[in-house]
């Protein structure tokens, strides 16, 4: 049996347990009333008293048999606490296809670089694509916890986006999350691919974070302000194993050697804020990321080493305006800017180079709901700052690197969406010439099962 195979079989299982213990829920011990035995029934007298088809003599007789029947523990039917119906998590099946086609081939689009940037995300190919099918559960473990897991599945096997517990009852409006976890990094990082806007991800995501986002192990700590405003502040202390913008791995030029991080490696501290004017919402954060970069880049053969040990810092700010028509029809406005500092040594078998860069991007994008199915959008992307210093000498990378998006959406329901989105990528180089690419994707994006409401 493949392993999709495998994950279909694991799924059919779990929803058939899941409508087994739905139907089970109907007689928990919450919802199983006292069942009243019921007595015979006579027809000859006409001074009778009826209730729910039982007949009594008199008021004395019904008054008796209350009593009987609520203080006899042998009529009462209460279910175990233990039932496996009180266990069962919320599951879900979110299923992510579509259909790209590119103007140039899938081999030419995979040697395609940004420069100096390391990050790059996955992409589509041109033809048919199952993207992901993401299984999710998530469940109120006791008083004091929840837990959710975010397991994708694809053509290439399973694996854990997300495990993490989060409390619920922690003193002065703490919260603490552990386990793995998108960080809450920016406006965008938190959310899943399928709530986001676009298909794909805004250019200096991609560039700073590669395709999986700021995804880590570790441990955050937030708080909620008791404010009539959201305030929300928090630190997350995380493995930094993000390749990158950070990255743990030991490496061996020469005489040179550097074990492999086995700490903590990576600190964030964001602040998230909203405010309500009349039918306009408005959110803001500003977000710190800084650690260690430890990455090795040398091919097997050793022919081409380029080894980096230095430090990495990362700051943003986002902005979102969402203007409400009507209980349905919207205008969002959102923003993202990054910028990111990089300081170290580049290693090599040759000579060792000291190496600095100040790299930035940014992306815009608009999006209107005009019917209660249908949104449309535009996104702009872009690379502004992209300087790289090798012995206080920059090597002049390109600037400037840019992105157009526009999509046009069809929501049938909330379970399903067809979505149309158009790119033209001016980011992309072979070697050091620029190589445009425009794209089309057809994106579907279908869900089952019970799944929590995403972020507003």
């Amino acid at each position: 049996m493949n392993k999709i195979s495998l994950a279909v079989s694991i799924f059919s299982v779990l929803l058939t347990f899941n409508a087994y213990a739905e139907n089970e829920v109907k007689t928990t011990p919450i919802e199983k009333e006292i069942n009243i035995k019921e007595e015979p029934k006579s027809v000859d007298d006409t001074d009778k008293i009826e209730d729910k088809g039982q007949v009594f003599d008199n008021i004395d007789d019904r008054t008796l048999q209350l009593n009987k029947n609520t203080t006899d523990a042998s009529t009462l039917t209460i279910s175990s606490p233990f039932a496996q119906s009180s266990f069962v998590p919320d599951i879900s099946l979110i299923l992510d296809s579509s259909y790209a086609y590119r103007n140039i081939t899938n081999n030419a689009f995979d040697g395609l670089i940004t420069p100096s940037f390391r990050g790059k995300a996955g992409f589509p190919t041109n033809g048919f694509n199952l993207n992901y099918a993401e299984l999710s559960l998530a469940s109120t473990i006791d008083t004091y916890f929840d837990l959710m897991a975010v397991l994708p599945f694809s053509t290439s096997g399973v694996a854990i986006e997300e495990a993490f517990i989060n409390s619920r009852s922690l003193p002065f409006n703490f919260q603490l999350k552990a386990g793995k976890f998108r960080s809450s990094f920016g406006r965008l990082n938190s959310q899943h691919e399928h709530s986001w806007d676009f298909t794909d991800a805004p250019l200096v995501y991609s560039a700073f974070f590669g395709g999986e986002q700021l995804n880590e192990k570790g441990v955050q700590i937030n708080w909620l302000a008791p404010t009539d405003t959201y305030l929300l502040l928090g630190v997350e202390g995380l493995q930094g194993e993000n390749e990158a913008s950070f990255g743990t791995k030991g490496f061996e030029v020469g005489k040179n050697k550097f074990e492999e991080v086995n700490k903590p490696n990576l600190l964030v501290a964001f602040a998230k804020t909203s405010v309500d004017i009349e039918n306009l919402t408005i959110l803001g954060g500003l977000t710190f990321a800084g650690g260690g970069k430890r990455i090795s880049e040398s091919n097997d053969d050793k022919t081409k080493i380029t080894d980096f040990d230095g430090s990495s810092k990362i700051y943003a700010g986002d902005l979102t305006f969402k203007y409400f028509f009507d209980s349905y029809r919207y205008l969002s406005l959102q923003s993202e800017y990054m910028y990111r500092s990089l300081n170290g040594i580049n290693y090599s078998t040759k000579d060792n180079l000291s190496s600095d860069s100040e790299q930035s991007g940014l992306y815009s994008q608009l999006i209107w709901r005009f019917d209660q199915l249908w949104r449309t959008g535009v996104r702009f992307d872009m690379l502004n700052k992209n300087d790289i210093y090798e012995n206080t000498v920059n090597i002049n990378s390109p600037n400037n690197l840019m992105r157009y998006s526009a999509m046009l959406e069809y929501n049938p329901t909330e379970f399903s969406r067809i979505r149309l989105q158009y790119n033209h990528d001016r980011s992309k180089y072979a070697d050091t010439n620029l190589q445009p690419v425009n794209e089309i994707f057809l994106q579907l994006n279908m869900a089952i099962g019970s799944h929590a409401a995403h972020a507003f």
